[in-house]
């Protein structure tokens, strides 16, 4: 085992790791500034570049404004020289709306507002409201008068009467001809339109293009690359004749990350690295120290566990060498770990005369064939005692799931044999002295019924004997008689002391079978105060031994305090046994769920019991006092008994001869266990009944008097 020792802190070593330290932290400190310096100077540079666009795309839509104000004017200036009629005019103007989608349509007016030509079906709204009217030029006037206005003009955006939520900019264009005003071309533009068509796309997918007025109207809307971020903006006025338009760009951008210099970025890892790496470094020293004191502890730990256990455990690899015993294993076997870890079969502890079975069954471990259940042999001491183990193997896998072996749990049952063997001897004198009890009983029957006979035996012949005294008498008072019958005297002789052997004979069997009577009768001295709960408890290890060859589980309910009473123990112990054993028969066949045996014990009254009542038990005892003189009952407390089980349960056919002696429904049996019982119940001044469970099988119940 190795010690660690942790080193002296000298003073000098905290200023050595202070440096670096301090170092790695200003390094940090540059690293988060230049960032967040870059992020910056991102966020300027993507500002000025959408300022720069905007203005671009301000200079795009004004100039495509005076390019089509200019092939407007011309086209007026040839309808004013008459070179250009206004039929052909229409034409002119049908061609400027196929190659400028922004335009909705053109319309010529004359100088009293007259509709010439239009390029669409319905009118304008009344040009008089929407225009001022234009001054004529004097003809003999060679220079215009001041106040004639020659400019392009706008009127403010309209809602399209044909078109949901689209907004037209109306321009005016004055027609001079010969110094006179000759009349106007009117422009109507779509807004959106403008947008569409004199904004490029790479512009759009960027950002999101709106005309808006200075109350922050909007007249249209363009947003090709989805919704803005309002982030990056900016507006630029549009310089139209009297209409002031802004045009505002929204860029889509979201900020600058704060990352997002790639070399930055690399730098920062490298530095967390490094101060991940010095972290992780003085945790892992930590975590080493703490895992070898854990480990330690596991170690302590275990060791105590393996110490503590009875189980012996083993491990052996593929080979069949073992590679790990426990002590308990060592002190089963009575050899030291050293002596047999790391040994091939043949091993110390096996037994001479089971090597066959031994070979064979670790024959079908290196097959692969690990028995699901455990499985009994003999193992010998190192001082050549066998004893009987329980073995339980399993296979060892590792971390990849690979078999490297197995470990067998090894159990010394030598105390578990000799417990079977106690119950069986135990059980065989329980059946001895139901012997006796039936013996008993059959004696009982006998001298009750052979009583009768003998007696009348008895009696004849002593009649018999007076008339032969009799005779003999009046013989010898008569001697005339008597000469008459010379060999009658003999005769009447030896048949008198016959008849009085056979009277002594007679009445000697009386005497004897009165004996045997009272010995059977004689329980009443062996009474004495019992606990029902003792009894009960003094009992319960000779139930559990039988409930375990059937896989009987067993419950048991005990009412405290329960008061005394007054019983042969012997017979009661007799009888809880008899009834236990006839309900774990008849759970043999049932499923596990339903193999429950219970034994409940209570105290009841006259005016609570279930089954049988009161008037009932002193009933059914009276009608057996000829047999037990002593058994009385006196309504009153009791203590019940119940053996419940879930088994086959009992026909009304068995249960009409259940108490009948020599009936059974055993193959091998005798037909007086129950009777035994009852006999055994009655005695003590009790009854003992049945009825079926609800649950299914039967409730045998007997109640003995407090």
């Amino acid at each position: 085992m190795m010690t660690f020792v942790k080193s002296k802190t000298w003073p000098n070593q905290k200023w050595r790791w202070l440096l670096p330290i301090l170092l790695v932290s200003l390094f940090v400190t540059t690293l988060i500034w230049l960032p967040l310096q870059a992020q910056k100077m991102e966020t300027n540079e993507r500002q000025e570049q959408l300022i720069a666009d905007t203005l671009w795309v301000e200079q795009a839509i004004q100039f495509q404004f005076l390019r089509n104000d200019d092939l407007l004017r011309q086209i007026g200036a040839e309808i004013g020289t008459k070179k250009l009629v206004p039929l052909a005019a229409l034409d002119r103007f049908n061609s400027i709306l196929k190659s400028n989608h922004e335009i909705q349509r053109i319309d010529l007016f004359a100088n009293n507002n007259a509709i010439i030509t239009s390029t669409s079906g319905y009118p304008l709204p009344n040009t008089d409201n929407l225009f001022p009217k234009r001054a004529h030029i004097s003809a003999g006037n060679s220079i215009p008068p001041v106040n004639i206005d020659q400019k392009t003009r706008c009127m403010q955006p309209l809602l399209d009467q044909n078109k949901k939520n689209t907004y037209l900019l109306s321009c005016q264009i004055p027609l001079v001809s010969d110094r006179q005003y000759a009349g106007s071309i009117i422009v109507t533009y779509y807004l959106s339109g403008i947008l569409e068509e004199m904004v490029p796309w790479w512009f759009a997918q960027d950002n999101e293009i709106s005309l808006i007025d200075l109350d922050e109207k909007v007249y249209a809307k363009r947003a090709a690359g989805g919704s803005s971020k309002n982030v990056y903006t900016h507006n630029r006025p549009l310089d139209l004749p009297n209409v002031t338009l802004i045009l505002r760009t929204n860029s889509n951008k979201s900020e600058p990350k704060l990352l997002s210099n790639l070399l930055v970025l690399s730098v920062i890892l490298l530095s967390f690295g490094l101060i991940w790496s010095l972290l992780a470094l003085w945790r892992d020293i930590n975590r080493r120290l703490a895992a070898e004191d854990a480990l330690r502890q596991q170690v302590a730990f275990r060791t105590a566990m393996e110490n503590s256990l009875i189980t012996g455990l083993r491990a052996r690899d593929m080979e069949g060498r073992l590679t790990y015993v426990n002590p308990a294993f060592c002190k089963m076997v009575e050899h030291p770990a050293e002596d047999i870890v790391g040994r091939l079969p043949p091993m110390p502890y096996w037994a001479p005369e089971a090597f066959e079975e031994y070979r064979h069954r670790f024959t079908q471990l290196l097959a692969g064939t690990v028995p699901s259940e455990g499985f009994e042999t003999i193992y010998q001491r190192a001082s050549g005692e066998r004893f009987p183990v329980l073995i339980y193997e399993s296979r060892l896998v590792d971390e990849n799931g690979v078999q490297t072996g197995w470990m067998s749990s090894i159990l010394d049952i030598s105390e578990l044999k000799r417990a079977q063997e106690l119950t069986r001897q135990q059980q065989e004198m329980l059946h001895a002295s139901a012997r006796l009890a039936t013996m008993g009983e059959i004696a009982s029957i006998l001298a009750h019924e052979l009583n009768q006979p003998l007696a009348a035996i008895s009696s004849y012949t002593t009649g018999a004997i007076n008339l032969l005294q009799s005779s003999q008498e009046n013989n010898q008072d008569n001697p005339q008689t008597n000469s008459t019958t010379p060999d009658q005297t003999p005769l009447q002789s030896l048949l008198l002391s016959a008849l009085e052997k056979a009277n002594a004979q007679a009445q000697r069997a009386g005497h004897i079978i009165h004996s045997v009577h009272d010995f059977v009768k004689k329980r009443e001295s062996s009474r004495e105060p019992v606990s029902i709960a003792a009894l009960l408890q003094s009992v319960m290890p000779l139930v559990e031994l039988q409930a375990q060859a059937s896989y009987v589980n067993i419950q048991y309910t005990i009412a405290e305090p329960l008061p005394m009473v007054q019983a042969d123990r012997i017979l009661l112990e007799q009888v809880i046994l008899n009834l236990t054993r006839n309900a774990i028969e008849a759970m043999e066949h049932s499923p596990p769920e339903r193999s429950i045996l219970r034994i409940v014990a209570r105290t009841e009254h006259g005016n609570d019991k279930q089954d049988v009542s009161t008037t009932d038990v002193t009933n059914h005892v009276t009608s057996h006092s000829t047999n037990h003189s002593t058994n009385h009952v006196t309504p009153g407390h009791y203590i019940a008994v119940e053996v419940i089980d879930q088994g086959h349960g009992i026909s009304a056919e068995v249960a009409a001869q259940l108490f009948s002696p020599f009936f059974s429904t055993k193959p091998s049996g005798m037909g007086m266990g129950l009777k035994i019982c009852r006999t055994a119940i009655e005695f003590h001044g009790g009854v003992l009944s049945h009825h079926d469970n609800p649950a299914g099988g039967t409730i045998f119940r007997f109640l003995l008097p407090i």
